[in-house]
């Protein structure tokens, strides 16, 4: 990278963030400029619309990349393999914090059964955001997408659902990491929900390194936030001339190992 687009790196970094929502510029030699949007997968209804500016910027762009189209209907959850039943696969402690938790959410545990670990977190951190007001029609991602759609803005897959499912499907012992992760770090993951849905209705962050609550194992996130921004970053660097704007989960953007901290 040349000096000049590393100087502007720094200016921005020590500007901080001018908008009204959580994001970051980044430009990079050839003409390549990226607005990364810090997205939430679910939002409230007083997320909708989005700020006009970043509407705007949607309007100008050559291409929305987004993680996967979640406006596409299909659902990603089909043909998924069946395991044995939880009693045999979780300890006591496990299963009975799981009953728990399934219980203060109104749920059944025999829904879940015969279905891999991360499944059923995943299912009981959606139902957790349900709790709070968040609704995936209000997600960042979902409308910028119908944004895009409408004003025949090309739209890129970072991933795409289908491996982001051969992703997790490939947790060890079925994602068990995952949904202890999910129990222990239960409070802690509302509290980083309510904080993201304020950088969109009152704040966002002003610098890039600001210090979030840990709530993955250092494992399961250098699974899921390292090797993905790395994976992400090769991907972004690769693309042709043009301007871009990036949305990816929130968390993505900001910490040590972030998307833009490894895209500079």
């Amino acid at each position: 990278m040349s000096l000049f687009n590393r100087l502007k790196i720094v200016w921005r970094k020590l500007r901080g963030n001018h908008y009204s929502w959580p994001a970051l510029d980044i430009s990079l030699p050839g003409n390549r400029e990226f607005h990364l949007v810090g997205s939430i997968h679910m939002g409230t209804q007083d997320m909708s619309p989005l700020p006009a500016r970043l509407l705007q910027k949607i309007q100008q762009a050559d291409a929305l990349i987004v993680e996967a189209n979640v406006a596409d209907s299909e659902t990603p959850f089909r043909d998924l393999p069946v395991f044995a039943p939880l009693e045999e696969r979780l300890g006591e402690e496990q299963l009975h914090a799981l009953e728990k938790r399934a219980s203060d959410l109104g749920l059944s545990l025999a829904l879940f059964s015969t279905q891999p670990l991360w499944q059923i977190a995943m299912a009981l951190q959606a139902t957790q955001a349900q709790q709070l007001g968040l609704r995936p029609e209000y997600g960042v991602d979902y409308q910028l997408l119908q944004v895009a759609q409408s004003e025949r803005i090309r739209i890129i897959e970072l991933e795409g659902a289908a491996r982001q499912i051969a992703l997790l499907c490939a947790l060890p012992d079925n994602g068990m990491a995952l949904l202890e992760d999910t129990l222990t770090h239960w409070h802690t993951n509302a509290r980083l929900l309510q904080m993201m849905i304020g950088w969109w209705l009152e704040r966002p962050p002003a610098r890039p390194g600001v210090t979030l609550p840990n709530t993955f194992s250092e494992g399961l996130y250098d699974v899921l936030m390292h090797q993905r921004n790395r994976a992400w970053r090769d991907f972004l660097h690769a693309l042709p001339a043009g301007r871009y704007v990036v949305a990816v989960g929130a968390l993505h953007l900001y910490g040590e190992g972030s998307l833009p901290e490894m895209m500079a």
